[in-house]
């Protein structure tokens, strides 16, 4: 070999090295503004959204700002497999109980999951890294690709953010102030939402009725696409669309109402209620239990919040 070859190859690859992290530091700068423009972009388009507010990070056009009022009370958890036949074996109290009857305070529920603009509006305010597919989901149907730790961190910042809202209506204002909190449902306060006190199998009632809910489909859809006026407390999406996480870490029933806090340290699968576009319809009823490791970002997974005092 060619002794100035041979001398000039440390130099050569430095050279190379120094190419190679030139380039590099290229791709991620290209793809943190295509990410940052793809943000922009999004939050400016919902401006164009009909029924939700651009000064209020896309939250519903109402006297409520979506959040629906759920009230105190009693409800039975789980399935009666003497009503419901296609009743899993997760959703047995217990042995010698098909259902337990759970005790909540009252709490107010989000009518609509988050939708892609809410979503976007949260990672443009806040620098967050999500994945980049969560932003490129119609404005108008509900977020996906998000993790459990995600709609954490989206709650956490809306928490905050409803707080310093001047305009925020006044029963939210004093509910939170008297120690409400906006976070993800629990099971039991997302059960009760869905099917009430009178232990419906579905949120409308206890035949399956395909027009009531995006399942069995090729995607999501414009979050409350499907009327429902037999569901109680009128939310939406409370079957199909998106799987929604909740803050229950996934353990048989009977439920632990000491098991209620969000813990970002726990090692453990986080329950999701509701089924979705790519479920058919026995996953659409109101007691259906899934879980997913706190990661899972699929096209399947969403979520909704509370503002719960628990």
């Amino acid at each position: 070999m060619d002794v100035k070859n041979r001398n000039s190859t440390p130099r050569t690859r430095r050279a190379c090295i120094s190419k190679y992290f030139a380039v590099l530091l290229t791709f991620v700068l290209c793809i943190q503004s295509a990410f940052a423009q793809s943000t922009s972009s999004t939050a400016e388009l919902a401006t164009q959204l009909d029924g939700f507010r651009a000064d209020a990070w896309f939250l519903p056009d109402d006297d409520m700002l979506g959040f629906v009022p759920i009230p105190e009370g009693s409800f039975p958890m789980g399935s009666n497999p003497l009503i419901d036949p296609m009743a899993f074996e997760n959703e047995r109290w217990s042995e010698t109980r098909r259902q337990g009857i759970v005790e909540l305070p009252n709490y107010y529920i989000s009518r609509f999951e988050v939708t892609t603009a809410q979503f976007a509006a949260f990672v443009e305010a806040t620098g967050y890294r999500a994945d980049p597919q969560s932003q490129q989901q119609a404005l108008n149907h509900p977020a996906a690709y998000v993790s459990w730790t995600d709609a954490v961190a989206y709650t956490r910042w809306l928490d905050s953010a409803l707080r310093e809202l001047a305009f925020l209506p006044q029963p939210l204002r004093d509910f939170l102030s008297q120690g409400g909190h906006v976070t993800l449902p629990n099971e039991a306060e997302w059960e009760k939402a869905a099917k009430g006190s009178d232990g419906r199998i579905y949120p409308w009632g206890n035949q399956m009725q395909s027009q009531r809910a995006n399942i069995a489909s090729s995607g999501t859809l414009p979050v409350g696409s499907f009327p429902c006026p037999e569901c109680l407390f009128d939310l939406a999406d409370m079957s199909g669309n998106v799987w929604e996480w909740t803050r229950s870490a996934y353990q048989d029933y009977p439920f632990d109402a000491t098991n209620n806090r969000v813990n970002l340290s726990e090692d453990a699968l986080w329950v999701m209620r509701g089924g979705s576009f790519n479920d058919e319809g026995n996953n659409a009823r109101a007691s259906v239990r899934g879980a997913a490791d706190p990661g899972a970002r699929r096209p399947f997974i969403g979520f909704r919040v509370v503002i719960s005092k628990q």
